[in-house]
């Protein structure tokens, strides 16, 4: 489970298992590789990347830094990465980043996980704050800006729009996560999603 600070990635990690899951309402509260045991499976909730608040730039990129060598080092043993990011603030980032000229860090990292083969889902959380009639237009937005051609429809099993408080799409997202799983041969392994 790999995303910017903030995301909401614990809060879907607490949706998928029930497991008690500390999360916060500031950016940067997991700042360690945390592991949930899972039956004979780990979820890695990784520490976010980008803005924290009240930690030094050095220490943001240090983290960056280690969640890339994590998943380096760990690919083999990686059943699927997960890729949360914010319905809301994603492609106002992504923008910002664009216009400097610099490859957005979420779009840059979406690129690094299908790289390694890790067979990314993008769970597109916040969803719930974006009113039902522009819904279409922003998750055809984010596919655009990570390379996958609109609409966002096609892609329906790579990108799942969510709301980690409300529980929208949350049944959608296990899903996909048990279809991956069975084409991959791991059904046995699904005991932990709730």
């Amino acid at each position: 489970m790999v995303g910017r600070s903030n995301v909401g990635k614990s809060s879907i990690i607490r949706e998928l298992t029930g497991k008690k899951v500390v999360v916060g309402r500031r950016p940067g509260v997991t700042r360690r590789i945390t592991r949930y045991n899972v039956g004979k499976m780990d979820i890695v909730d990784m520490p976010g990347f980008g803005f924290m608040s009240g930690v030094p730039r050095f220490l943001q990129e240090k983290i960056k830094t280690e969640i890339v060598r994590y998943l380096e080092k760990n690919r083999n043993n990686i059943v699927f990465a997960m890729e949360v990011v914010d319905a809301r603030s994603f492609s106002e980032i992504a923008e910002r980043w664009q216009q400097r000229g610099q490859i957005p860090v979420d779009v840059e990292m979406f690129s690094f996980l299908k790289e390694l083969n890790l067979r990314p889902i993008v769970v597109v959380n916040k969803i719930d704050l974006i009113p039902k009639i522009y819904r279409d237009a922003v998750l055809d937005d984010i596919c655009g800006k990570l390379e996958l051609p609109p609409p966002w429809h096609q892609w329906a099993n790579v990108l799942v729009p969510v709301s980690a408080k409300t529980g929208e799409g949350i049944a959608e997202l296990k899903k996909i996560i048990k279809q991956r799983m069975h084409d991959l041969g791991m059904g046995r392994y699904l005991g932990w999603l709730k």
